[in-house]
């Protein structure tokens, strides 16, 4: 187990799988990076770790205004090199997702198979409405009013109504010493289109989306999945941009399309 940094890059190491398996968080890594989660995130995937070495990477600790969701898998793709990874199974989630589809994209060679989840090609009305707000709180230095609209817009209203209580605590506790790296990462969401691109992926795709996405829209996914060629696609009907957490079979669905590239 691993909780290190590589090229200013906080990444989290588990697993004694002989495959590589490389998680790529969405846009809340510009609150909070990986590091130090090694034994949660193991305990959370502990189906991989015998098939797989997980991975789990940051975005750079000095990323500069302008970076872009293409400059961050350039990044990622040094890291992979400077740590000796030729080639790896990808699971980006919402922002996560952007960065992977610029690597299989630009990288082909170090892509093996390729998981979408709640992620969008380009910028859409959701996507620009959420993330809009969130920069407009981050800005204001509303940290509460942040997590409880990071929450709301993200899980069901279900999991939103249960835990919400919980917003004023977590935001006295996880407020970051600075919002720079989140205002960088929401911008770069912003701009993020790969629209163009997308029918050059080879490798083989699953893309998974929830029908009540409110962060970014369900009709992304199928637009995702009609561009990439032979991409299978999951939706979640009932489920929103949190479906990650909330769909009990996320896993085991995510499991068996790298296993064989068949879907449940």
């Amino acid at each position: 187990m691993i909780n290190g940094s590589i090229l200013n890059t906080d990444y989290i190491c588990f697993g004694r799988g002989s495959r590589n398996l490389i998680l790529l968080p969405g846009l809340g890594d510009g609150l909070r990076t990986v590091r130090g989660s090694a034994l949660p995130m193991q305990l959370l995937y502990h189906r991989f770790t015998e098939a797989y070495t997980v991975y789990a990477f940051s975005r750079r600790n000095d990323l500069t205004a302008g970076a872009s969701t293409r400059d961050m898998a350039r990044d990622l793709k040094a890291c992979m090199d400077a740590l000796g990874i030729e080639k790896a199974d990808i699971l980006g989630v919402s922002m996560g997702g952007m960065i992977a589809q610029w690597m299989a994209v630009d990288y082909p060679e170090a892509v093996e198979k390729l998981v979408l989840t709640v992620t969008c090609h380009q910028p859409n009305p959701i996507l620009n409405g959420a993330v809009t707000e969130w920069l407009e709180l981050a800005k204001a230095n509303d940290h509460a009013g942040l997590m409880d609209s990071n929450l709301r817009l993200i899980y069901s209203d279900k999991y939103y109504q249960k835990n919400k209580k919980y917003t004023h605590l977590t935001g006295k506790l996880m407020r970051p010493a600075s919002y720079d790296r989140f205002i960088i990462q929401a911008e770069a969401c912003l701009q993020h289109d790969a629209a163009q691109y997308l029918s050059q992926i080879s490798a083989k795709t699953l893309v998974i989306g929830g029908g009540l996405d409110q962060a970014l829209g369900v009709a992304a996914s199928y637009e995702i999945a009609d561009a990439i060629p032979e991409a299978v696609l999951k939706i979640y009907p009932d489920l929103g941009h949190g479906l990650y957490d909330e769909a009990k079979d996320f896993q085991s669905v995510v499991l068996q399309f790298l296993q064989d590239g068949t879907c449940l």
